[in-house]
């Protein structure tokens, strides 16, 4: 078990974690949501490509979080790899990298996320829609007003 920066060959892999996950980060929403392949999201799939990327490697990539400057922009474990605590070490590493103020963006529906970034002293500091596979999702901007050293479990 280990984290790793992302390689090439490492793609494939993500994008099937990706589709593994990305709708259940949206099932707290009051319609179904139908998967946009991350390589067809082009401004996900852009904002993924050009940032700072990291896997979760247990014989093979099981889970991925990425972050551009500041910014969260994943994290996703692979469901057969869930309920084992990776989120939560992936979590912590991508926001050992984080130099300054940490911040996200999530579904504003999914509170069982929300809970888990406020345990690291996350605020919802903005509330909007914006869009995934022409479907409009109320968002929720999410940012650490804490230092990372007071961060609690």
């Amino acid at each position: 078990m280990s984290i790793r920066k992302y390689i090439q060959s490492d793609q494939n892999k993500i994008l099937e974690i990706y589709a593994q996950s990305k709708i259940d980060e949206l099932k707290f929403e009051k319609i179904e949501f139908e998967l946009l392949p991350l390589v067809k999201d082009e401004k996900r799939f852009t904002q993924l490509i050009e940032s700072d990327i990291y896997v979760y490697v247990e014989n093979e990539v099981v889970a991925y979080c990425a972050h551009f400057g500041s910014e969260i922009r994943g994290l996703f474990v692979h469901p057969s790899s869930r309920r084992k605590g990776i989120g939560y070490k992936l979590f912590e590493f991508i926001l050992s990298k984080i130099l300054d103020s940490a911040f996200l963006y999530v579904a504003a529906s999914n509170q069982p996320a929300i809970n888990l970034y406020k345990k690291y002293g996350f605020e919802m500091i903005e509330e909007f829609l914006t869009s995934y596979n022409n479907v409009k999702v109320k968002v929720v901007k999410m940012e650490q007003l804490i230092s990372h050293s007071q961060t609690k479990l």
